[in-house]
């Protein structure tokens, strides 16, 4: 099936409940229309199936047609066809002109081209002055759809298309067509359904509630409450919209026409309109604002730049033999490397920052303003390309906020990256444990009650001052979101100025889709530095300050904490893994920053962090390619990442509904990644194989809950297969069936879909399980009493026997710096540690079998650390230098079943402090 095809139609669908989205149902309605078509087709046929089949037919020509009034193609005079057709009883050109559709949508043709269902196909194809083709460019022209909110009838909205059409020129860069839709809710509906919409135009004198009932479509409303615009004057629903509009889908380009006086206007409402026309004075100055708009988004300034260098001819006199291809064509030996890559990589490899070009380190052309757009469409102030990972990334920001001395709140699973840059920063670390689910190997994220219990000690302690940043992993590995807003509200109460590195490496697409967006650190740091300004916050404020007078600070660390207004600073920090979930070349990572006190606190030390960690010489290609990847969101990452999303629904619903695959596996949802205490929502499952996606209230739960779960993230639970994650992963899914996943657990694996992902490899995986749990089956079957015993023992083994996951235990008092206050706080010194260890005399090595060890520890000596060990899975280190080994810690390392463990040999043992080196440091 390829890769855009519309999903075949299973019989079993019927129910709408079972479509977690309107796009599922579109492609799904019009398949079965093309079936019913085509079989109403043959003749002989007796009345009752013609009846049965027209009903059919007659009710899912209704169905689309109200679909696709939010989409210019069918259009809603192709329907008039369409019924006259069905009418007529001309059930055999019906038919045809059905497939023609089908086939437009499936293969995007009409997005290369103008579909006329009245001219057959053979002359359609004829006509040039339908394509879409930009013959300077020699390619198509990129297609999209204009949105028209006005109240208008279908003889308007023709002359509107016709005078529209009529201004096109063959030198415009871009192509587009127009939705009209008449109320403030089916605009609301038609650019969250409709992903070709890159721009509207709101009219004014439109009502506001939808005559369109179709629960599906009114599900896109369940987000929004009615009491924020039911109230609205008619002269205020055009700019109430546009609000909205910006809200839900950031990147599209807004205008507005009024009959209002513009002059009155224009200065509250111009920072969400690209323009403000005033009762459509001119149709060709609305079109060419359109275009000039989309073209600010297409614009790549470096990959641009760098195209055009590559055309330059040029004498290179400089470093890198490869540079224009010269060391590989006049080889005799590696003439296959120009084969396999091209000569285009080759001839836009250079070391020069001239020509054109720019440099990294000191950027002031393309790089600078390929940063600026990116900035623009993360939502951050500023943005700073990485090329070195996002590793890379976290050592920069952690090295520009950090001094030596400073206090950090950690994430204790998060990156290792961070852990080494606490070394390099001379950070002193408190580490946050993040609550565990021992019966998946795996560890969650740190509830918010833990971090303000942290932040209230070091309050007690007199030490506030010198906490200055908490570091936390949104999303993290498994897929659990934090409450951002929740989490630096209530962090600020407690100190306003307060640092917030967000490590958002698999989370750079949530910025793309409305629900997931309100949980990332740039949205976030924006929705609360305006919130924190408005005259509404400061009376709330003052109501809570005086609710919570007699509190103690014991008592806050349960209780809804506000930042006070006149203290407050956002400054949060996010570094994310563009290659990961975007599109860029491995290793294009971005820093995005919303820090209020940036330019007069942090811009010089930042420049000297990044500069520390960045080469000299950074690759273009990547920095080529996350120009290409910003643009590529800006103008389809709504579609991409809507789609993402809905191949993991469909994966997991697939799962859960399939007789055998259910037998032995299941996805887990919200209520085993997430206690309960921590989804007020009561949200447990976003799926239920019985009700569907219905009133799974799903957005409630991202509204309200301390934890969600990404549903493109996909944990498998295997405890029932009697297989481990480890050999579930090579064994069977990689050796077998080319299947490549990355992170397991002892008795899980994760898939992940991306903006890559297509179905037919959502096809091949669910058809790979099928064959497995097959495979299973039969291995059961075959199995004589020994070796079902055996069987037997491994599923238990999965499922019951799990060994339980260690928290932090603590810091040595020789590298703990709070071990001797008179409040004793918990950060330790890794730094020194680190570098204690460079000394080989001051370590040792053990065994963690019970005669070595476990004799040492029973003596009463504290056994301290004097490396990072990090076992994968889980990738985050269980010990830390300077850190005690605990009881918990050596059971939990002795039950691993991973043969990858960095920091440990186990012919060797442990390295360790010796008890000298310690006493020296007392």
């Amino acid at each position: 099936m390829p890769d855009n095809a519309i999903p075949a139609k299973r019989k079993s669908r019927t129910n709408l409940d079972f479509y977690h989205s309107p796009t599922q149902l579109r492609f799904d309605t019009w398949n079965r229309l093309e079936e019913h078509a085509t079989r109403l087709r043959q003749k002989h046929m007796r009345k009752a199936d013609v009846a049965a089949l027209s009903k059919k037919i007659r009710d899912e020509i209704t169905l689309l047609e109200t679909i696709e009034n939010y989409s210019a193609f069918p259009s809603q005079e192709d329907f008039k066809l369409l019924w006259q057709l069905f009418d007529q009883q001309d059930f055999d050109l019906m038919s045809r002109i059905v497939t023609r559709i089908v086939r437009a949508l499936t293969g995007g043709t009409y997005r290369s081209r103008h579909i006329n269902l009245r001219v057959p196909t053979e002359l359609e194809d004829k006509d040039e002055a339908t394509q879409y083709y930009d013959e300077e460019r020699h390619q198509q022209r990129p297609y999209f759809e204009v949105l028209f909110v006005d109240e208008s009838g279908p003889d308007d909205v023709k002359r509107l298309r016709e005078n529209l059409h009529q201004l096109r020129r063959p030198e415009d860069q871009f192509i587009y067509d127009i939705v009209v839709v008449p109320t403030f809710e089916d605009a609301l509906i038609a650019v969250l359904f409709n992903y070709n919409i890159q721009a509207a135009v709101i009219r004014y004198g439109f009502p506001l509630q939808s005559v369109n009932h179709l629960e599906i479509l009114q599900r896109y409303l369940a987000r929004i409450s009615e009491s924020d615009y039911e109230d609205a004057l008619d002269i205020e629903r055009g700019p109430l919209l546009g609000n909205w509009l910006s809200e839900l889908r950031p990147e599209l380009d807004l205008y507005l026409v009024t009959d209002a006086a513009v002059e009155d206007i224009a200065g509250n409402v111009t920072q969400k309109f690209s323009r403000i026309f005033y009762q459509q004075e001119d149709y060709l100055d609305l079109h060419l604002n359109i275009l000039r708009g989309i073209q600010q988004r297409y614009q790549t300034p470096f990959f641009t730049a760098l195209r055009k260098y590559s055309r330059q001819p040029t004498g290179v006199f400089h470093a890198m033999p490869i540079s224009r291809g010269k060391s590989v064509t006049k080889s005799h030996w590696i003439k296959d490397m120009a084969q396999f890559y091209g000569m285009n990589i080759f001839l836009a490899e250079t070391s020069a920052t001239s020509g054109g070009l720019d440099s990294l380190l000191q950027p002031h052309g393309p790089i600078k303003k390929a940063q600026e757009l990116a900035a623009r469409a993360f939502g951050a102030k500023r943005t700073y390309f990485v090329t070195n990972g996002t590793s890379t990334a976290n050592k920069i920001v952690v090295q520009a906020l950090v001094k030596p001395g400073d206090i950090i709140l950690v994430d204790r699973d998060c990156h290792k990256s961070h852990h080494y840059g606490m070394v390099l920063a001379g950070a002193h670390v408190c580490y946050l444990d993040s609550y565990p689910l021992n019966d998946y190997s795996m560890y969650g994220a740190v509830p918010l009650s833990e971090i303000k219990h942290k932040l209230l000690m070091y309050k007690k302690a007199g030490l506030l001052q010198r906490v200055k940043m908490l570091l936390l992993t949104n999303c993290t590995f498994d897929g659990v979101v934090y409450n951002v807003e929740r989490v630096m509200e209530e962090c600020l109460a407690i100190k306003p100025d307060l640092i917030f590195l967000w490590d958002e490496a698999w989370f750079a697409f949530a910025g793309f889709t409305p629900t997931y967006r309100r949980r990332t650190a740039m949205a976030t740091a924006k929705r609360l530095q305006a919130r924190y300004r408005s005259e509404e916050y400061v009376a709330e404020y003052t109501d809570y300050v005086k609710r919570i007078a007699k509190s103690k600070d014991a008592d806050l660390v349960n209780q809804r904490l506000l930042p006070d207004p006149a203290k407050v600073r956002v400054r949060s920090y996010a570094t994310q893994s563009t290659h990961k979930s975007l599109t860029s070349l491995r290793q294009g990572s971005m820093i995005h920053v919303y820090d209020q006190d940036f330019n007069h606190k942090v811009q010089q030390p930042f420049v000297e962090a990044f500069m520390t960690h960045t080469s000299t010489s950074p690759n273009y290609q990547i920095l080529a390619s996350l120009d290409i990847g910003r643009r590529q969101v800006e103008l389809e990452g709504f579609e991409m990442v809507q789609k993402q999303i809905e191949l993991a629904m469909a994966i997991r619903e697939r799962v859960a509904s399939h007789p055998l695959l259910s037998r032995y596996f299941r996805f887990l949802s919200a209520k085993d990644m997430i206690p309960e205490e921590f989804r007020p929502s009561g949200i447990g499952s976003y799926f239920d194989p019985e009700k569907g996606w219905r009133n799974t209230r799903m957005e409630e739960a991202w509204a309200v809950d301390d934890f969600v779960i990404d549903l493109s993230r996909l944990t498998l639970y295997l405890g029932l297969t009697g297989v481990d994650g480890d050999s579930f992963k090579n064994e069977y899914l990689m050796d077998k069936y080319g299947i490549q996943i990355n992170k397991t657990s002892r008795n899980t694996v994760l898939f992940m879909t991306n903006i890559g992902t297509t179905r037919s490899s959502v096809a091949f995986l669910i058809e790979v399980l099928v064959k497995i749990a097959t495979e299973l089956d039969q291995e059961r079957e075959d199995a004589g009493r020994v070796e079902r015993k055996l069987i037997d023992k491994r599923v238990k083994s999965l499922s019951e026997e799990l060994p339980p996951l260690p928290d932090f235990s603590y810091f040595h008092a020789a590298f703990c710096p709070g071990a001797a206050n008179k409040v004793k706080t918990t950060e330790g010194d890794i730094r020194s540690a680190f570098f204690l260890a460079y000394d080989h005399e001051n370590c040792e090595y053990m065994t963690i079998d019970e005669e070595t060890i476990g004799a040492a520890m029973n003596s009463g000596r504290e056994l301290v650390s004097a490396s990072f060990v990090t076992p994968y899975p889980p990738g985050f280190p269980v010990l830390v230098p300077g850190q005690v080994v605990s009881e918990a810690i050596l059971a939990f390392i002795r039950a691993l079943d991973v043969k990858e463990i960095h920091g440990y040999e186990p012919e060797i043992g442990l390295q360790l402090f010796t008890e000298e080196a310690l006493h020296k440091l007392q």
